[in-house]
C-alpha cells in the first residue's frame, strides 16, 4: 500500500515529536512584533548575536521606529554599573544586530541602567542548597569552643564567648 500524501495545509502537524519552539512560534512572533522585534531571533538568540560577555549584562527590551523611518532604536537593559562599558561597545552591538537583520535596521541604541530582575526575584537567588552539616564536625567545633572559653568564671560571658568561638570556627575558609 502506498502512503497518502500529506495535506498541504499550514496547520499540518509533523508525525511524532515537534520542537517546542514550533508549538509557540506564532505567539512569540506576535509578542515580539508588538514590541517592535520583526525578527524574534534577536530576543531568543541574544547571546549568540552579541556574545556571552555582553549577554550576561544586557537584555533587549524593544525596538522603536521613529517617524523619519531611517532605522530604529534598540532599547537595552544594562545591569548595574556595566553601563559605561556597554556604552563604549554600542557601535559593535549595532553592527552585530544589523548583521542579524541583514540590513541597517538599527541606527541607535538606548541603554537603560537597571537590574535585569524584579525586586522580588533579585532577593531570592536560585542557588543550590547548602550541604547538610556534619554532626561530627559540629561536635568538634563545640568542644574546641568550650576549651577556648574554659578560664572564664562568669557563666553569661562564658556562654557568649563559646557562641562567638563556634561562629568563628564554623566559618568556611575564605581566601
Amino acid at each position: 500500500m502506498a502512503r497518502k500524501p500529506a495535506p498541504p495545509s499550514a496547520e499540518h502537524r509533523m508525525r511524532g515529536f515537534e520542537p517546542a519552539f514550533a508549538l509557540m512560534a506564532k505567539q512569540l512572533r506576535g509578542a515580539g512584533e508588538a514590541r517592535g522585534f520583526a525578527v524574534a531571533r534577536l530576543m531568543t538568540h541574544w547571546a549568540e548575536t552579541v556574545g556571552e560577555d555582553l549577554a550576561r549584562i544586557t537584555r533587549p527590551v524593544k525596538i522603536g521606529y521613529g517617524r523619519e523611518g531611517m532605522g530604529g532604536t534598540l532599547s537595552l537593559l544594562v545591569r548595574g554599573a556595566h553601563a559605561p562599558m556597554v556604552e563604549m561597545q554600542k557601535e559593535r552591538i549595532r553592527e552585530k544586530v544589523n548583521a542579524l537583520y541583514g540590513y541597517n535596521a538599527i541606527s541607535r541604541i538606548h541603554l537603560t541602567q537597571t537590574a535585569a530582575e524584579g525586586f522580588a526575584e533579585a532577593q531570592t537567588p536560585f542557588t543550590a542548597a547548602p550541604p547538610a552539616p556534619d554532626p561530627q564536625a559540629e561536635a568538634r567545633i563545640a568542644t574546641a569552643a568550650s576549651e577556648r572559653a574554659e578560664g572564664v568564671s562568669d557563666p553569661g560571658l562564658r556562654a557568649a564567648l563559646e557562641r562567638l568561638a563556634q561562629n568563628i570556627l564554623s566559618r568556611p575558609d575564605r581566601k
